[in-house]
């Protein structure tokens, strides 16, 4: 049996066992269903919709064409994408998933990126909006603002840690191909990114009118999408804990807990995390109060990275027209939440003015938890020489390729 038929056969199970329990606990279902809905609603709509209709009007009027013209010299070098990935981590990191991989679907659609191009963009703009960030999990969950400073500094800082390590995803390719020919390279770098705008303009050839009203229509459909796949998941978690299925991942998620001396009691929110942003965000805020707020701040990080399986969904219902494949988005995500976790911690003290209260798993000794924070602090300095070494490398190579295209 091919690994496309198990997961088809593992898909079928689920869903059949939603129906079942669906059957079995109509009132948990209409419950959790008017709370996804709620979520959708509430959160979901007002902050992504309007981002969804400015960045397509954006698109159509050549804006993004601009934009990509002017990054173009740092965003090849740093993170071996096209400028116009610029524009797409702005709209991502400010509007939230899943815009980035919106856009970046757009992108793949006028052959602005290639597919390692355009995974390497989804893998490191998908991000939570500081809207959500600030307003629903730092003071709705939190109740403590000053923690949305050191989340925002964990997430998005773990982001684009993410895309420095993904640029290393793919095959090397030239480092001039934005489509720019030799006859322009004298012109002011001003002036091509207006003409990039004008000719994706005249390309485009859609009035303001009919544009906006193709944006409204387009991000009508995508916002619908999302609000189904989120209150499907909410019906989904919810079903599943009351059949016992969600208790016995929660017992193993705490063993692993213990042994990196993370409460485990956190593996409530963990687990609900992985299917649902929200609901774990909420969990790890409204855990107990004599679990210490680093190490929900930390959990909260990660599920933020995570983005759970509902955002996943709709990643891969955006990606479904390109060629973009999803395995690599998943293993950023992974290195997203665990880098973010792991700031949270070595930076708390910092940026928060108090002292990492030590929590000792079960078993585990002083001297353990101090050699695993040192691991750690000591794996961050190499992987960021590591990267540094990289850029440099990479610089010297850009030189040297620019001083010899140079006319003598």
């Amino acid at each position: 049996m091919t690994k496309k038929n198990i997961g088809w056969l593992f898909l079928m199970t689920a869903l059949l066992s939603v129906i079942i329990l669906m059957a079995a606990f109509p009132d948990a279902a209409l419950q959790s269903a008017l709370r996804g809905l709620s979520i959708w609603w509430d959160i979901l709509f007002p902050s992504l919709f309007p981002f969804f209709v400015i960045s397509e009007v954006l698109l159509g009027l050549g804006v993004v064409h601009l934009i990509g013209t002017l990054l173009d010299p740092l965003m090849r070098p740093l993170f071996r994408i096209p400028g116009a990935g610029g524009f797409v981590a702005a709209m991502g990191y400010v509007s939230g998933y899943p815009v980035g991989a919106k856009l970046t679907a757009k992108l793949w659609e006028q052959k602005m990126v290639n597919r390692e191009e355009g995974e390497r963009l989804v893998a490191f703009t998908t991000s939570s909006d500081p809207i959500f960030l600030i307003g629903a999990v730092s003071i709705g969950f939190f109740h403590d603002a000053k923690v949305g400073l050191m989340l925002a500094l964990a997430h998005y800082g773990g982001g684009l840690v993410v895309g420095l390590l993904m640029r290393f995803h793919g095959k090397s390719q030239p480092l001039n191909h934005d489509g720019i020919h030799l006859s322009h390279r004298k012109i002011s770098r001003i002036k091509r990114a207006l003409h990039s705008m004008h000719l994706a303009r005249q390309e485009d050839g859609r009035d303001l009118g009919t544009l906006i009203k193709d944006a409204i229509q387009s991000s009508l459909q995508l916002i619908i999408v999302v609000g189904g796949l989120v209150v499907f998941f909410s019906v989904f978690l919810e079903l599943w804990t009351r059949a016992g299925a969600i208790p016995a991942l929660t017992a193993s998620i705490s063993v692993i807990l213990s042994f990196v001396g993370i409460p485990e009691s956190l593996s409530t929110a963990i687990v609900g995390g992985l299917f649902e942003v929200t609901l774990g965000a909420r969990y790890a805020g409204e855990a107990g109060a004599a679990i210490p707020l680093p190490y929900k701040a930390a959990v909260a990080a990660f599920i933020l990275s995570w983005g759970g399986l509902s955002v996943h969904a709709q990643i891969i219902s955006i990606l479904n027209s390109t060629n973009l494949r999803y395995a690599p988005f998943v293993f950023a995500r992974l290195m997203h939440g665990v880098i973010a976790a792991s700031a949270v911690l070595m930076l708390w003290e910092y940026v928060m003015g108090s002292s990492l209260p030590a929590m000792m798993p079960m078993g585990v000794s002083d001297t353990y938890l101090n050699g695993y924070t040192h691991i750690m602090t000591a794996f961050c300095i190499l992987l960021g020489g590591i990267i540094f070494l990289a850029l440099c490398i990479h610089w010297l190579r850009y030189l040297q390729q620019k001083f010899r295209k140079t006319p003598r």
